[in-house]
């Protein structure tokens, strides 16, 4: 009965990475997300899904739920240390999950990000853990995930309008 569970486990964990991964190459698709991305959050994705069905596997086992329960609160309890001592790799982890399903940017946008300290734009080149985005004099600016979600971004078109004023001229 064991093996045939296990099996079973086994079979469950391949069924649901493919249609998860299946699901996401369809979103990705039709939102026209870079390549590079989609293996992101599919990575990140099957790790949490891996860790679900190793919890599952000790389960069937026979491990007993306190036992279990007793290691990943320990495992957690290091982990969350970690992290809140590099809290903005986690924010930054967690942010970039939302962008990738709700962010209305795409690679090669032009945008501008609204800051009080001063503006920054250009072109969206890619879309990773942070945002990497060419200024108009060439120089490459990361500006992290975390700070996309807090900060106004605004699209601009191609082609900005010029405003031009008529200027009066002398008479000599």
């Amino acid at each position: 009965m064991t093996i045939l569970s296990i099996l079973a486990l086994l079979l469950g964990y391949f069924l649901s990475l493919s249609f998860i991964n299946g699901t996401i190459n369809k979103i990705a698709t039709h939102k026209g997300i870079n390549l590079y991305r989609i293996k992101y959050i599919s990575k990140t994705i099957t790790i949490g899904l891996t860790v679900f069905f190793i919890i599952l596997f000790f389960l069937l086992l026979g491990v007993e739920y306190s036992q279990v329960s007793l290691f990943l609160s320990s495992f957690f309890a290091v982990a969350g240390i970690a992290l809140f001592a590099q809290w903005s790799i986690l924010s930054n982890v967690t942010a970039s999950l939302i962008i990738f399903f709700a962010f209305p940017y795409r690679v090669g946008d032009k945008i501008r990000i609204a800051d009080k300290d001063g503006d920054l734009s250009g072109v969206i080149e890619e879309i990773t853990m942070f945002h990497v985005i060419l200024s108009h004099d060439n120089t490459v600016i990361t500006y992290p995930n975390s700070l996309i979600l807090q900060k106004a971004m605004i699209k601009l078109s191609e082609e900005q309008p010029t405003i031009t004023a008529p200027v009066a001229e002398k008479a000599d």
